[in-house]
């Protein structure tokens, strides 16, 4: 039985991932694409799977995504390794890539970053990502670790729950009284709303669960992608939105915002998937984002 994925054939299998081409990859390896092709192959029979869809660029298949998992997983194990062996440049850090959605980014992220030990070399490399879709990022090997709203742990990574962010449905003043002076089931479905994409369906659901089920929010909605962004548009009177409690807290306090549905806020559980790596630089960021995640989201 033939059970080895030879080191090569993996190597090339995700610097064709990475350059988009076999042409690409070639070229980045130095050798010809008729030899790419070759090792591409030989790696296809020897696991008896499809690995690569030879589009342009080339897209993984599922079987595909778990040899590019393992192959950046390697590259990332060998360069810990040179470093312990100080066969990389002095004091070369460890980039740690990790996807993380944007409001966590806008509140309480960063925030552990800094806690990461300044003994431990590393630089991050974030994407930012909607919750539920973070864990996608980590299947497919393009990043360490992510924040997600999934507890299910993507394959060959390690979970664990980090607490749960709040979020309340506000408004500005005016906006209220000028949109939502009624029964608030009955205004929400027609008041302008503020949205971060065309993905979001935050406001909508809210909006469905307080007609158990019907319907969503207004067609008269703004698109505003960023965190802080969407903040201010609200607090401005663009729309209505659902706003987590570290950003809307002193905004209430002010009375620039007004909390729609006292009784109704939102918890999003999030949690943290990493890789299961022996890595002291990943390690020292989980460490860091766990113990901020315990003091900033509620358990």
């Amino acid at each position: 039985m033939i059970s080895e994925l030879p080191l090569d054939q993996v190597r090339t299998l995700l610097a064709v991932v990475d350059e988009g081409t076999f042409d690409a990859a070639a070229s980045a390896l130095h050798v010809t694409p008729s030899a790419i092709s070759q090792r591409v192959k030989a790696l296809e029979q020897r696991t008896g799977r499809v690995l690569l869809l030879r589009t342009k660029p080339v897209r993984t298949t599922e079987s595909g995504e778990v040899v590019v998992r393992f192959a950046r997983q390697l590259a990332r194990l060998e360069r810990d390794a040179r470093a312990e062996l100080g066969m990389s440049g002095a004091g070369e850090p460890t980039r740690v890539s990790i996807a993380v959605n944007a409001d966590s980014l806008a509140t309480w992220f960063l925030g552990a970053l800094t806690r990461v030990p300044r003994d431990v070399p590393v630089c991050f490399e974030l994407r930012r990502e909607d919750e539920d879709h973070t864990a996608a990022l980590l299947r497919e090997g393009l990043v360490m670790a992510a924040v997600t709203s999934s507890p299910d742990a993507v394959p060959g990574c390690s979970v664990r729950a980090l607490g749960r962010m709040r979020y309340l449905p506000v408004a500005n003043p005016e906006f209220r009284d000028t949109w939502l002076a009624g029964p608030l089931r009955d205004a929400l479905p027609e008041a302008p709303v503020v949205t971060f994409d065309r993905l979001d369906d935050f406001q909508d659901a809210f909006v469905r669960r307080m007609r158990r089920g019907q319907g969503g929010a207004s067609a008269v909605r703004h698109l505003v992608p960023t965190s802080e962004g969407f903040v201010a548009a609200v607090t401005a009177g663009l729309g209505w939105g659902m706003v987590p409690e570290m950003q809307a807290e002193s905004l209430l306090r002010a009375g620039e915002l007004v909390n729609l549905a006292p009784s109704r806020a939102v918890d999003v559980p999030l949690y943290w998937q990493q890789w299961k790596l022996d890595s002291p630089a990943l390690a020292a960021v989980a460490s860091a984002v766990t113990e901020t995640a315990t003091a900033a989201l509620r358990g």
